[in-house]
């Protein structure tokens, strides 16, 4: 029997997509090559970061990666490789590396930033989730001078931003030392434990009605015309009316349908760990010099860090834990950390952070939801609304005010 729309792709996107059209009244079948109980979305650092911080392709980022590089510090690392895509990929991160393009993207991203916050609220008040969500800022942490002033420098009079010395980020995040310069708490931010959201979801949906087709690889896309007549299996052959591909940094699929977008693999890592209570950070925060984001959750603590581009290799890489470590540790005092999980994957990251959302340009039954790179779990809620609304309302891009503002078919 042909069934109504089609996600593949069970990561958070793809169900929050799920949870959109639901609501919406269609009937939705999740096809996903894993069981969804590990997965990139759940290595995720939880944050909600939309507000008033700025994105990887931002002015400077080059330049102080290489300073960072040279002190042995720094989170990112390009792989030697002749992969033309990827060195395209940096050539085009290079160019939206600017002031003007800063200002479109901060402004989009405190849209749809505010749109997946009161999405979040909803599913917790009104769906009765819960997913440790909190509404208590983001602490940029600086061990740069130069950077603090600067930053600083930026912050106007608003409610949004508080400037803490160094004694006070202390007090939110106990383990530092003095070489800590201070920090600046983005106070409209939050974050949520990307599994336990992971889990509720997929339960909530399930209990709406959602069709699972899990540990089932969806391995060809089959065409007729200008439309996606079904998808083959690892075990089965599925129609649909219509297809969603959510399938995060893996483009198989998307290359089967003529598409090469301008998207890479982004490695990176977390390590979870348990710790004493009176050293945990009081809030979700993020070394703005080192790219370590350090998040509270129910009964551990969450780091996460890199930036590993040109490799395929989907092994925890041990000098890379170390690194993580070695950076932390000069910037903190000593502290127990027992019970650590590490783990690593990919993320789908495009080169100036604008997702690839909406209809295919070749196939009229096809939708894409892809390239939030480590924004997932921020903007997931947003992305799945725009999807649903594409879909069940506009019927095409270009009618669609978000697909036009948000969407690398437009903004790339």
């Amino acid at each position: 029997m042909k069934k109504d729309i089609i996600v593949v792709g069970g990561g958070c996107i793809g169900l929050m997509t799920a949870y959109c059209l639901v609501k919406s009244g269609r009937t939705v079948t999740v096809i996903d090559k894993n069981d969804i109980t590990d997965g990139t979305s759940f290595g995720n650092a939880g944050l909600l970061s939309a507000f008033k911080k700025a994105p990887l392709s931002a002015p400077g980022a080059i330049p102080d990666t290489i300073k960072l590089m040279l002190k042995g510090e720094s989170p990112a690392s390009v792989h030697p490789t002749l992969d033309f895509h990827l060195l395209k990929w940096l050539l085009k991160f290079a160019a939206s590396s600017n002031q003007a393009r800063l200002k479109r993207t901060l402004a989009l991203f405190e849209r749809y930033g505010q749109i997946s916050l009161d999405m979040y609220e909803s599913m917790v008040k009104e769906d009765g989730m819960d997913f440790h969500f909190c509404k208590d800022g983001l602490l940029m942490i600086y061990t740069e001078q130069k950077t603090f002033d600067a930053k600083a420098a930026h912050c106007d009079n608003t409610d949004a931003y508080e400037i803490l010395s160094k004694e006070r980020t202390k007090e939110y995040m106990p383990i530092l030392n003095d070489k800590v310069i201070g920090s600046i708490l983005l106070k409209e931010n939050g974050h949520v434990d990307p599994g336990e959201f992971m889990l509720e979801l997929k339960k909530f949906l399930e209990e709406k009605g959602v069709e699972f087709l899990l540990n089932e690889e969806v391995t060809r896309l089959e065409f007729s015309g200008s439309k996606i007549k079904k998808v083959h299996t690892s075990k089965d052959s599925y129609e649909a009316e219509t297809f969603v591909l959510s399938t995060g940094a893996d483009d198989t699929l998307a290359r089967q349908a003529k598409n090469r977008f301008m998207m890479t693999p982004a490695k990176g890592y977390s390590i979870t760990f348990k710790m004493e209570d009176s050293l945990k950070p009081k809030t979700s925060s993020l070394f703005a010099d080192l790219f370590i984001a350090m998040t509270p959750r129910r009964n551990t603590v969450r780091m996460t860090s890199k930036l590993e581009l040109g490799t395929t290799n989907p092994e925890v890489v041990r000098k890379q834990i170390d690194s993580i470590h070695k950076n932390l540790a000069m910037y903190s005092n000593d502290f127990v950390k027992e019970d650590m999980v590490e783990w690593t994957g990919f993320r789908p990251l495009t080169p100036n952070d604008i997702p690839i959302i909406g209809y295919d340009e070749n196939y009229n039954n096809l939708v894409h939801a892809t390239g939030l790179g480590w924004l997932g779990i921020t903007f997931a809620p947003a992305i799945g609304k725009v999807i649903n609304d594409v879909i069940t309302i506009d019927k095409k891009n270009e009618t669609n005010t978000d697909i036009l503002l948000f969407s690398a078919f437009f903004q790339g």
